[in-house]
């Protein structure tokens, strides 16, 4: 397989999306998407159609605005009740901006989320922000969350708390990003 480089990523060739059949660049970091992919369906028993990947989203911080992207919405009961967060790196430095992330993308609160580097992950409640299971083999799935969801009250978002997710997003997924990461597209 011949091999090429960009600023950012090792390209490996191309790979076949699990979720969609789409052909992608093959790097390192989508190999751990596609892996967190597969265990949402094959052991989380989530059928593809419930789970969105790669989507874009705007952040604002006052007048500056970017599009960063988010890995995967997982949806049950035409609700979104998961948002997976994939980075390279510590887990623990995500929180707040994952956490961010959870309160803009719907008008609700997002009841879980996860960060994950691929080797490992957090599976945090959205409404307090704390740790409540570690590592991939504690991924939520179907089975966990048809029992959760009667206690999910997805909460509209207040406008003040929407405005200081979206900074705090903005602050730590574009102002701390890397300057050569594609998933990245600041808007003028």
């Amino acid at each position: 397989m011949e091999t090429q480089s960009n600023p950012h990523h090792l390209v490996l060739g191309n790979l076949k999306d699990f979720l969609t059949g789409n052909i992608l660049v093959d790097t390192y970091d989508e190999r751990y998407r596609q892996k967190i992919a597969k265990k949402l369906v094959i052991n989380g028993q989530f059928k593809k159609i419930n789970i969105q990947n790669n989507l874009p989203i705007e952040v604002r911080a006052g007048e500056q605005k970017a599009v960063i992207k988010v890995d995967f919405l997982v949806k049950y009961h035409k609700k979104i009740i998961m948002l997976i967060k994939y980075a390279p790196g510590s887990l623990v430095t995500r929180r707040l901006s994952t956490l961010a992330l959870s309160r803009i993308i719907k008008p609700y609160q997002i009841p879980i989320f996860i960060i994950t580097n691929g080797k490992d992950a957090e599976v945090l409640d959205g409404y307090s922000g704390k740790v409540m299971a570690d590592g991939l083999e504690n991924l939520p799935g179907k089975n966990s969350i048809e029992k959760q969801f009667p206690s999910f009250d997805f909460k509209s978002i207040k406008p003040s708390v929407f405005d200081q997710a979206s900074r705090i997003a903005y602050a730590c997924e574009v102002d701390g990003a890397c300057p050569c990461d594609t998933d990245i597209c600041i808007i003028k």
